[in-house]
């Protein structure tokens, strides 16, 4: 449940390809950076590069106020709203829409994917149309800035000091949720509100206030 090829329709990403390689999402987040690159040198005519390696489809909607990082690519009819922030090493894909203030850090956005209001995405994979709900988060890094671990059984050592969430195709996460590091979610799953996650939440499941996980009917 918690495998790349279990997580994501790799067909929604310009990032399939490269996220075929691996078992684990977390293990391509060193990477992302240098993919970005070696994408924007054959993205063709439809993209422009508007910066040293930041690279916007011709339909994609970039507010004048929003601050594109580089390396980033900015995918067809994806919309990055007033004040958002992509500090650099995001690749965002088509059809998805960057929000108000909201703040991108070595992230791959599937297609169709929605962070549209006050959420802070780093070092996290987000499949095909998963939604953060407004002020939902990814906590990256530990209180006590040790290696991430996946908290499933058995548990799963990442090596790794920032992993944030890896969101399933078709994610809800509901407003002012707290995903906390090493969080994976799987396909087709919902998150309430004002939630605080931890560990692997099985695909087609709701997590509940308490931290109560059912199955969906």
């Amino acid at each position: 449940m918690y495998t790349v090829k279990a997580l994501y329709d790799l067909g929604h990403s310009k990032a399939g390809q490269y996220l075929s390689q691996f078992t684990y999402p977390w293990e391509a987040l060193g990477g992302i950076k240098t993919l970005i690159v070696e994408l924007g040198k054959d993205l063709g005519e439809e993209y422009q590069e508007i910066s040293p390696e930041v690279w916007v489809h011709k339909t994609a909607k970039v507010a004048p106020t929003a601050y594109l990082g580089a390396p980033c690519i900015i995918g067809e009819n994806t919309e990055v709203r007033h004040g958002a922030f992509i500090r650099g090493s995001a690749l965002v894909g088509d059809g998805c829409v960057v929000g108000n203030s909201v703040e991108l850090k070595n992230v791959i956005l599937f297609d169709g994917v929605q962070v549209p209001h006050y959420n802070y995405v780093g070092d996290s994979i987000l499949g095909y149309k998963a939604h953060m709900g407004a002020g939902s988060i990814t906590s990256n890094v530990k209180a006590d800035k040790s290696l991430v671990v996946i908290h499933t059984e058995p548990n799963i050592p990442t090596g790794i000091k920032k992993v944030g969430a890896m969101l399933g195709d078709f994610v809800e996460v509901g407003c002012n949720s707290v995903l906390n590091p090493g969080t994976v979610i799987g396909k087709n799953s919902n998150v309430y509100p004002l939630s605080c996650v931890r560990g692997v939440i099985p695909e087609s499941s709701i997590y509940k206030t308490g931290g109560i996980v059912v199955a969906k009917k």
